[in-house]
């Protein structure tokens, strides 16, 4: 076949065109948990187009490593995907994220070094892609190492934060800055070196101040950072396919930024230099065990009861549901009220959990109906006449102190209706305060009832008491 503008035979064009469609239509089906299982097949096929695609390019060498790569890389993706756990998908969302980000910097430098071997110096297009594609991607890279790093706990999930580290900050930007201008005035492979390290330690340094629960913006962040990493590689190897998925995963994940700051009521730059998270108090416990707020604990006896006269139930999934491995004996509750005429929603908020859509994902691998599972706008107005909503782990969510308490760090956060419900039972270990470090108001209202207890030996001890009173 002749080949087409650009050099390449048309035959691997319309492969890169139906990859990148493939691309576009699953990416709209990941937008909803029904089809997010198929949305993520037809996105495997495009890539998959996409690499025999770039396989069968005319005078590519080193098929064999390429091929050996693609062996040893599919052996290890298939061993993990069955092997970590599914409350573990944050950490890998993160890992894979960077290093995707880190293979788009090593093409970039790569390009750099072999132009300067091989031939006439770059353009100042190609020279400006490879400074980009080398910033964005050590960012992403060394950034989602460190939100791998929290997430895992091998980090600190509070903001490390320490003097004057704003004006540093500010300080490795300006030189990284220069640094791209003297590589781009052609001073020498130096920079790129300087270029590289420097924009490692700014990913360290934007990531290491920011808290765990802030991990859903910091994750949809550093992933709209390696979309636009990849794309600017795409430029630099002036590959269709990698500027159409790269710029596809770089605004979709600006858009979920934008929807996960929305959610906090925060704003991306509150997010990355806020610290939020860092306050200390005093343990809510203490306060309330000393009597001036009192809590109303129930036991798992009397949580059946309750469960077994209702005809409404919303149950809110939150962190403590994930850290417990919780959502399998969850389903089985809401599966066992559900046979018993209950109508049983589940109530996500945006970011609940350490990724977005860590609760959706967590559900849907307990087999949790989809239809079952409401956003925010869509369960709020239900709250009022639900008889029962049962809190599993979530805290700053459904602290209604986001509503009027403008000296609280959540205020004007949207949260979860849960305290208009007709009861309201939080299973949790303790009364410790949430990741913003304040008391929730919702556990001393009349309403609230404590179930003290692990999320998974809860719910498991509810089962089987509901089902004792059923025989």
């Amino acid at each position: 076949m002749e080949p087409a503008a650009g050099g390449l035979p048309t035959i691997i064009h319309l492969a890169y065109l139906a990859a990148a469609i493939c691309f576009i239509v699953g990416l709209k089906r990941l937008s909803s948990p029904a089809t997010a299982r198929s949305g993520n097949g037809v996105a495997a096929i495009g890539m998959g187009l996409a690499v025999v695609a770039t396989l069968l390019i005319p005078g590519l060498r080193n098929h064999g490593l390429i091929l050996g790569a693609l062996l040893v890389s599919a052996v290890i993706a298939a061993y993990g995907a069955r092997v970590v756990r599914m409350t573990d998908i944050p950490q890998v969302v993160a890992l894979l994220n960077g290093l995707g980000g880190g293979a788009a910097a090593l093409v970039s430098v790569a390009e750099f070094l072999h132009a300067g071997e091989t031939g006439p110096a770059l353009s100042r297009t190609a020279s400006v892609t490879i400074a980009l594609g080398t910033l964005i991607g050590s960012v992403s890279f060394s950034g989602s190492l460190i939100a791998f790093g929290k997430l895992q706990g091998l980090v600190s999930e509070r903001p490390v934060t320490y003097p004057l580290q704003k004006t540093l900050n500010l300080l490795l930007f300006s030189g990284i800055a220069l640094v791209a201008f003297l590589m781009l005035a052609g001073t020498g492979p130096w920079t790129l070196y300087a270029l590289l390290a420097g924009s490692l330690l700014l990913g360290v340094m934007m990531v290491i101040p920011i808290g765990g629960a802030d991990m859903p913006v910091v994750i949809s962040l550093l992933n709209s950072f390696t979309g636009l990493a990849a794309a600017a590689t795409g430029f630099v190897l002036t590959n269709n396919a990698l500027i159409i998925s790269g710029t596809l995963v770089g605004a979709s994940g600006t858009i979920l930024t934008q929807l996960m700051c929305k959610a906090m009521n925060r704003s991306l730059l509150n997010v990355l230099f806020g610290a939020f998270g860092a306050v200390s108090v005093t343990p809510a416990a203490d306060r309330a065990r000393g009597g001036t707020r009192p809590v109303r604990d129930i036991s798992i006896e009397d949580a059946a009861v309750l469960l077994s006269n209702i005809h409404s139930l919303v149950i809110v999934p939150g962190y403590g549901m994930a850290v417990a491995q919780a959502q399998h004996a969850v389903r089985e509750l809401a599966d066992l009220l559900g046979r018993h005429g209950t109508t049983v929603k589940y109530a996500i908020h945006p970011v609940a959990g350490r990724m977005p859509g860590h609760m959706n994902v967590l559900l849907a691998e307990a087999n949790v109906p989809y239809p079952q599972l409401y956003d925010l706008e869509q369960i709020n107005p239900e709250f009022e006449q639900v008889d029962v909503a049962l809190v599993i782990g979530a805290n700053d969510v459904v602290n209604p102190a986001a509503r009027h308490d403008k000296q609280s760090p959540i205020y004007g956060m949207p949260i979860l209706d849960v305290d208009k419900a007709r009861h309201v039972i939080i299973v949790k270990r303790s009364l410790n305060p949430g990741f913003a470090g304040i008391d929730n108001e919702l556990y001393y209202q009349p309403k609230t009832m404590m179930l003290f207890a692990d999320a998974r030996a809860a719910m498991t001890q509810l089962v089987a008491e509901l089902k004792h009173m059923g025989s």
